[in-house]
């Protein structure tokens, strides 16, 4: 099982957020996310300047086994999207925590980032899901 980032909150549904030094929340989906779709071969993204609301499904990556909707961990407006994945969407698969980031967001309300999962909750969330 791959080392997850301290510094990330989770949903239940694997995507992760980071709260940058500027104050911009990156999003992205974990590693045991990229590893349950296998190899990515499509990512779609949200439009810089969308209004997106936490919980609803703001990008898709698509596998060559399943298509899956990325869920928004917070609520707020893309600042940036992470355009190289266009070309090479298997970024998610070799560093789904780095260069495999999805978008980067202003949120409305940081206090909805303590509705999200620490690392050791969602670490003990996948240690559940294996039994």
């Amino acid at each position: 099982m791959s080392e997850i980032p301290g510094d990330l909150k989770f949903l239940k549904s694997h995507e992760w957020a980071r709260v940058e030094d500027d104050g911009k929340v990156t999003i992205g989906i974990s590693d045991h996310a990229q590893d349950l779709l296998g190899d990515l071969v499509y990512v779609e993204l949200p439009d810089v300047g969308d209004q997106i609301n936490a919980g609803t499904a703001c990008a898709v990556v698509e596998s060559v086994k399943a298509a899956s909707d990325v869920y928004a961990p917070l609520s707020g407006k893309v600042l940036e999207v992470n355009t190289a994945l266009s070309d090479k969407p298997e970024t998610i698969n070799e560093d789904a925590y780095g260069d495999g980031w999805l978008f980067t967001m202003e949120i409305d309300d940081a206090e909805q980032l303590n509705d999200l999962l620490g690392p050791d909750d969602y670490a003990e969330l996948l240690e559940d899901d294996d039994h």
